[in-house]
């Protein structure tokens, strides 16, 4: 039991979900129709360029399948697919490059 009564948990939950419809909104409502400047779509292109990093490295330095220790095969795996990445520009290639390097360095028991 964590002490938080239904009523809690749940205004907690609606006002979460409104406040992520209130951001959503705010760019697919309101903007939708609109033409946005240059400047803007510039910007708007590094955007995956910049979240994936942040969302892979903590898998590759610390994963919970070896209880937050670092190990050889991801770091190999992450720089097999790095270097695909920006070799080919591809993302197919960069995500098999990797996943496969992965799972042969984990076949071998490296």
């Amino acid at each position: 039991m964590t002490g938080w009564s239904d009523t809690a948990i749940w205004v907690v939950v609606v006002g979460l979900g409104l406040g992520t419809f209130a951001i959503r909104y705010s760019f697919l409502g309101l903007l939708g129709n609109r033409d946005l400047p240059e400047w803007v779509l510039r910007h708007l292109r590094y955007t995956a360029v910049g979240i994936l990093p942040a969302l892979i490295t903590p898998m590759v330095l610390w994963p919970d399948a070896t209880d937050g220790q670092t190990d050889p095969a991801r770091l190999t795996a992450a720089l097999v697919a790095l270097s695909a990445g920006y070799l080919t520009k591809d993302a197919i290639v960069t995500i098999v490059s990797g996943l496969g390097t992965l799972f042969l360095l984990q076949a071998v028991g490296v």
